[in-house]
């Protein structure tokens, strides 16, 4: 480091830039109008290097899975430009695109770019991404999943100024929202999106002024330059070899047949390579994955793994993903792929888990739930007049690991965002939650047991709708890890007049009709288990059956453990069933 970058230097302004994206993040929850922005969190922000859109720093509230997808969004954004393919941009300029394969996950995640601009030149790139409960397409919530291409998913953009110098565009906000449903709800989410990248630029020019535009394009430098070097030192702990894997998608919601993640991650000294040659063609239906999301994916894993490593590009650089081509992993127009960034990166992510697993057991888990539980609710609300569109993510249980349970009720893989209170919901939609709690028994045996499920059921309170689900793992459930036995599978199912309906696809189906009174019940899974069940501590066992989370049957079954008439440990009993083993 130069005279003018010391070490206390360097720390300070990587807080700083830190503290913009965290600020960013806060006020795009803050003024956004929909729940799954305002409360869900489903949103990031980050700053990003003028020259190749490289991530220089992203909030601590973000969603992990944005990480790889905004850097290559807005390297993109960057090469159109050069080439003519987009406008030039000016001061004030904010571009917008959700095309999935330019850098994107599914329609749904809407990003805004803005150039920062000092001295005449651009300085660096502001861009956040939300989730927008809608953006037309077939079905409400755009979750389609029987739709076997893009067009039937929803509105496509490709990067276009949707603010020039400041002001919003109104022949590009007519066109946009005369595509969507509830337009007139989402000019707040927009007005959200814009002021965060507003917020962004002044805190960080407030930065920029304060040390010098040369001393802070220093500290960038160096941090990246860390971040590789930190990243390479863990992945030197490794032992040298091939780790391999396979994790698997249910189906695709056309074709009823399970999709296979094949993994190898090779390791040679300070470096890993991700190769998936061997996965599944691309499917009929929205399970495809495009290419930033398969990159983010691994990238997300390894954070994981590796927490420590700052967040910064050079973060990625001893990372190789070598591309999947002819797979589902590398979807290209038309195919579907609203299931891409929820569904089928948990999976990728699942893969780097359970090959990892086996090189470093004491800091990787078993599988985790892997699944957002997209539930999507649109109709007419007679009550006030106006249509609506819901959208419902719920959480699952963590993988058990070497330092202990797995998480209950955790967020999923990609992300930090969490279920909307159901107090916000049921106050912005016709619907009432009859049911919300603690799946118990779902997370998989181990000896560290993994984190247990949601069970929720809610009612719809008045006029009709239409819902429709995009989940994952109902045919099988979170793999366990080194002995450990697999998270319980999601369940869903929609009651109408007394009846349950089942989607044939277990977890995905759309469009299925609702009246007043009809109520949709969701199980959500359970994570693996790590290690051994029948070595669990007795009294762990015995705690757990204490709380309702297992009965005395399922502790002589799962575990090996017997318990007495009181619930305590029956030492001898357990030594019997633990010597003989589990039966069949």
């Amino acid at each position: 480091m130069t005279g003018s970058l010391d070490a206390l230097t360097l720390s300070v302004i990587q807080a700083a830039l830190q503290q913009v994206c965290d600020e960013m993040d806060l006020v795009f929850s803050r003024a956004a109008f929909s729940p799954v922005i305002a409360e869900a969190n489903d949103r990031s922000d980050g700053i990003y290097a003028a020259e190749d859109g490289a991530l220089i720093a992203q909030g601590l509230g973000g969603l992990p899975v944005f990480v790889g997808v905004m850097q290559h969004s807005t390297r993109t954004l960057i090469e159109m430009i050069a080439d003519g393919r987009c406008q030039p941009p000016e001061p004030g300029d904010i571009y917008i695109v959700n095309d999935p394969y330019l850098g994107g996950t599914h329609l749904m995640d809407v990003r805004f770019a803005r150039p920062v601009y000092r001295g005449g030149r651009i300085w660096c790139w502001l861009s956040n991404t939300g989730h927008w409960p809608d953006i037309g397409g077939a079905v409400p919530g755009g979750f389609s999943a029987s739709a076997t291409a893009v067009e039937q998913e929803g509105l496509r953009l490709p990067p276009v100024k949707l603010f020039k110098r400041g002001r919003l565009d109104p022949e590009i906000h007519a066109i946009i929202a005369s595509n969507i449903r509830v337009a007139d709800q989402r000019i707040g989410d927009i007005r959200a999106q814009a002021a965060a990248l507003d917020i962004g630029e002044e805190r960080l020019c407030a930065v920029l002024d304060r040390y010098g535009d040369e001393t802070v394009s220093e500290a960038v430098g160096e941090l990246r330059r860390r971040a590789a070097a930190q990243m390479r030192a863990r992945i030197a702990t490794i032992a040298d070899g091939t780790y391999t894997a396979r994790a698997f998608v249910d189906s695709d919601g056309v074709v009823d047949a399970p999709l296979t993640i094949a993994l190898a991650v090779e390791k040679t000294g300070e470096r890993l390579v991700f190769d998936f040659a061997g996965s599944s063609p691309p499917c009929a239906g929205p399970m495809n994955s495009v290419l930033a999301t398969t990159l983010s994916s691994v990238y997300l894993a390894m954070r994981h793994i590796f927490p420590d490593v700052p967040l910064s590009a050079g973060a990625f650089e001893p990372l190789e993903v070598r591309r999947p081509v002819g797979t589902f992993l590398d979807a290209a127009y038309p195919r579907p792929v609203s299931g891409c960034a929820a569904e089928v990166s948990q999976r990728i992510a699942e893969a780097v888990f359970a090959a990892l697993v086996q090189a470093l057991p004491e800091r990787v888990t078993a599988a985790p739930a892997g699944s957002s539980g997209n539930f999507a609710l649109g109709g007419h609300d007679p009550a006030r007049g106006r249509d609506y569109v819901m959208y419902q993510i719920s959480g699952g249980g963590y993988g058990g690991s070497a330092a202990g349970d797995g998480l209950t009720n955790g967020c999923s893989t990609i992300g930090i965002s969490k279920s909307p209170p159901v107090e916000v919901m049921e106050q912005a939609f016709p619907v009432l939650y009859r049911r919300y709690a603690l799946r118990e028994g779902s997370g998989g045996a181990g000896r560290r047991r993994g984190g247990f499920g949601l069970s929720y059921e809610v009612e719809l309170r008045r006029g009709t709708a239409r819902a429709s689900f995009v989940m994952d793992h109902g045919r099988s459930g979170p793999l366990g890890a080194l002995g450990g036995h697999d998270g319980a599978v999601n369940r869903v199912a929609v009651w109408r007049d007394g009846v349950a309906h089942v989607p044939a696809h277990l977890s995905k189906e759309q469009d299925i009709a609702m009246q007043a009174g009809d109520r949709v019940a969701v199980d959500t899974p359970g994570g693996g288990g790590y290690g051994d069940p029948f070595t669990r501590e007795p009294a762990l066992v015995a705690a757990d059956v204490a709380l309702g989370y297992y009965t005395v049957e399922e502790a002589a079954w799962l575990f090996g453990v017997a318990l007495t008439a009181d619930d305590a440990v029956d030492a001898e009993a357990t030594q019997r069933l633990r010597r003989a083993g589990r039966p069949g």
